[in-house]
């Protein structure tokens, strides 16, 4: 008896760690990942010597009929080290892209 209920107690959390990976992979895939692809494209184009090491969402701003997403990337460039905030402004309905302005991070 206690070795079928060892059994089945590794078959149940064995089920449960299955169960909750599933769920996690079927997390839906966040609105701002979208644009921060854009914004990765564009950054390499704007700065096609930086590697980018990491970027950031700071969030998002709504104005009437249009959208801003808000980006933090953060670059290499030969030894330097730099931050780069990037506002993509694009029509909330239609998800056209407006604007794309990059400021450099004061250091």
């Amino acid at each position: 008896m206690r070795k079928f209920c060892v059994i089945l107690g590794i078959f149940l959390v064995l089920f449960a760690v299955r169960n909750s990976t599933i769920a996690y992979a079927q997390q839906e895939i966040p609105a701002h990942a979208q644009w921060g692809k854009v914004v990765i494209k564009e950054a390499q184009a704007k700065y096609p010597q930086a590697k980018i090491l990491d970027y950031l969402h700071e969030g998002s701003e709504v104005n009437g009929d249009s959208t801003i997403e808000k980006f933090k990337l953060w670059l290499k460039q030969s030894d330097k080290e730099f931050g780069v905030h990037v506002r993509i402004k694009y029509v909330t309905n239609t998800n056209k892209v407006v604007k794309i302005e990059f400021q450099e991070a004061a250091s």
